[in-house]
């Protein structure tokens, strides 16, 4: 549920976006952190833990755990608490390990 009125930030909430999660698109305002926005639209599970696979969500909301980690634009294990949703923006859970890849460097 997004607040439509608030007597503090006002005007900041007007600007809306829409974003992708798992191909499905979303509103949220302009500004507002990618787990925050997940929240707003009903979305509690971020993705699993990696020991028991049990579904993880927001935790800290201040970058200092890993509960919030999502895939955003293609890249893995990114901190959602921290980043603001951008228009197009594409989401996806954390559901397992990323690949790995080498690139040949450093060996």
């Amino acid at each position: 549920m997004h607040i439509k009125h608030h007597p503090v930030l006002g005007k900041r909430l007007s600007e809306t976006v829409t974003f992708y999660f798992q191909d499905q698109p979303y509103t949220a305002y302009r500004g507002q952190t990618v787990a925050a926005a997940l929240m707003a639209n009903g979305i509690k599970k971020l993705g699993l833990s990696r020991k028991l696979l049990q579904p993880r969500g927001l935790f800290c909301a201040r970058g200092r755990c890993c509960s919030c980690y999502m895939t955003v634009n293609g890249e893995d294990h990114v901190r959602t608490c921290l980043i603001k949703v951008e228009e197009g923006m594409k989401v996806y859970p954390n559901l397992e390990d990323p690949e790995v890849t080498n690139d040949g460097h450093g060996d």
